[in-house]
């Protein structure tokens, strides 16, 4: 028999890690399946329910996303054009000389 130092490589450590992360959410589930308080059929309307309030949720933060990047954009434009016409007065006396 031999004697000696045991140390697990880095790979044991990740595959157990992911071994029982795999059980907890086994675990988890069951046991949610187990206590649900409604039907499957009632599970999933809700399920439907929420995801069209979060996809609608969703499409009005990509509406005012959309709207403040245009806003964004034309006051740029605004200050671009405004600097524009004040250096360009200096630009010409500048090329003048």
């Amino acid at each position: 028999m031999r004697e000696g130092k045991y140390e697990a490589s880095e790979q044991s450590r990740v595959g157990t890690a992911i071994t029982f992360l795999l059980i907890g959410l086994g675990a988890g589930t069951l046991i949610g399946l187990l206590f649900a308080p409604k039907s499957g059929k009632q599970m999933r309307k809700d399920l439907r329910r929420k995801y069209e309030g979060a996809r609608e949720t969703i499409d009005e933060w990509k509406e005012d996303a959309k709207d403040a990047a245009e806003e964004a954009l034309e006051r740029g434009s605004e200050i671009a054009e405004e600097l524009r016409d004040r250096v360009s007065p200096l630009a010409k006396k500048l090329t003048r000389r």
